[in-house]
């Protein structure tokens, strides 16, 4: 059985709209089972029409990205909004981003992300719970 593993928004637009990283970041979760919050399908939506309205040009193209990012398979998973939003407090992250880190922690899976404040926030979430 594959492992799962949670996949934020920042990773999962690298891959859609072609970003120099998204490869790599495929590379890493290919084959896994991908969890996230719902929240993750409409912050997807906002990139793809920010960079269609950037750059209108491409805009057919951005709203293809996010067609083919709702055809994928990803298991969307509840989040815990009090604890999540404690979890924002503790470490000063936005509560978007403590959802992602709180689904990865509750669970015991890994977490992706291309921001690094998010990831060394969850790391050090991970050690201080470890540490109990």
């Amino acid at each position: 059985m594959p492992s799962s593993i949670v996949v934020d928004a920042s990773a999962f637009a690298a891959v859609l709209f072609r970003e120099p990283e998204g490869d790599v970041l495929a590379d890493s979760w290919a084959s896994s089972v991908v969890v996230a919050p719902s929240l993750l399908c409409y912050e997807i939506g906002n990139v793809a029409l920010t960079k269609a309205r950037r750059y209108p040009e491409e805009a057919d193209d951005c709203f293809e990205a996010y067609d083919i990012f709702l055809r994928l398979k990803i298991q969307f998973a509840e989040v815990g909004f009090r604890e999540a939003l404690a979890l924002a407090q503790r470490r000063n992250l936005t509560i978007y981003d403590a959802s992602y880190a709180w689904l990865a922690l509750s669970r015991g899976l890994d977490l992706i992300s291309l921001d690094r404040r998010l990831i060394a926030s969850f790391e050090a979430e991970k050690s201080a719970t470890h540490g109990r």
